[in-house]
């Protein structure tokens, strides 16, 4: 039985030391870094907020934690009593906080941009997978096609029903289950920023699982990402200049359910298949929802809807790595 969790699905900003995701040049500046690593939705994630100011810029980091923890308890899986469970589990979730119901529908119209190559109903289709390949005896060939079959009859982002007025969100059937990890992250990326915003800092990185780049580091220069090779991931393949844009990766590598690298967590909705373990996708976009909501369906659509997905959104630009190097990148 393997079933490698990281629960990240790509990485996207190298380390340069101890471990933090990012790839500096020593600029000339006087500003000091205070570093924070820690999970977000079961992802790493890390703040690097640079300041002049100790004090004050520790107060900005427990605020942006608090935030961390409040949505946590909403879009977290890992959590039974988070919004997102008592969805999954009952159905239907009324009283349900703004910020769920914003990101339920962001989804759902991410869903609507993409025709459907996101799809974040998929979860009963993850679940079979991951019940599958932690079973005490597993077959080597996957989930049977019957599985499958009941699986994927219970996808369907337009079964999510939101109703903003009276504060629910529902089920069109039973059995139905939602992930939000491929907008939640970037999501909280967009909130925890914003929270470290208001308390008057600007160069940062923030990483809830994507990234957020705030502004420029604090000599003027862009922020350098390192794009993960797919056969080692603790290498970058290539480097973008980033400033003041979110950059989000997906790539089958991130979770892999069997040793032979079959069976990816990226799942199309359509056909319950898998993503390749040797690809990724990056986009770079001006938030990381946004640029974490297009990762995902780039590494599953066909190559002749890339164009018009990212045109839908607009303000995007996506890059398409193999350990070959950069195969493809269009901008829109």
């Amino acid at each position: 039985m393997t079933v490698r969790f990281t629960r990240r699905r790509a990485i996207t900003v190298l380390a340069a030391a101890a471990g933090l995701p990012l790839l500096m040049k020593a600029g000339r500046t006087d500003a000091q870094v205070l570093r924070w690593q820690g999970t977000s939705l079961g992802a790493d994630a890390s703040i690097q907020l640079y300041h002049n100011d100790r004090a004050k810029a520790q107060a900005a980091v427990d605020a942006g934690l608090a935030e961390l923890e409040r949505l946590e308890n909403m879009f977290s899986l890992y959590r039974p009593d988070s919004t997102i469970s008592v969805l999954n589990r009952e159905g239907k979730v009324a009283n349900a906080p703004d910020e769920f119901i914003e990101l339920v529908a962001y989804s759902r119209e991410a869903a609507d941009k993409t025709g459907g190559w996101f799809d974040p109903t998929v979860h009963p289709v993850f679940q079979a997978y991951f019940r599958h390949f932690t079973a005490p005896v597993v077959d080597p060939a996957g989930p049977s096609a019957d599985t499958l079959a009941r699986a994927l009859a219970l996808v369907d982002w337009r079964g999510i029903q939101v109703d903003s007025a009276r504060r629910t969100v529902a089920f069109a059937r039973p059995g139905m289950g939602l992930t939000l990890n491929s907008t939640g992250q970037g999501y909280i990326s967009d909130r925890v920023a914003a929270v470290l915003r208001s308390h008057g800092f600007r160069n940062m990185l923030v990483d809830m699982g994507e990234l957020r780049a705030m502004s420029t580091r604090p000599d003027g220069s862009a922020w350098r990402v390192g794009i993960a090779d797919p056969a080692d991931p603790a290498r970058a393949i290539t480097e973008i200049d980033v400033v003041d844009k979110a950059v989000a990766t997906s790539g089958g590598y991130g979770t892999i359910f069997d040793a032979d690298g079959h069976f990816t967590h990226l799942i199309d909705p359509f056909s319950g298949r898998t993503a390749p373990r040797l690809a990724g996708v990056t986009v770079v976009a001006e938030t990381a929802a946004k640029a974490n909501a297009l990762s995902t369906p780039l590494t599953l659509a066909p190559r002749a809807q890339r164009q018009a997905m990212l045109s839908a959104f607009g303000g995007v630009k996506a890059i398409f790595v193999t350990p070959e190097g950069v195969q493809e990148t269009l901008e829109a």
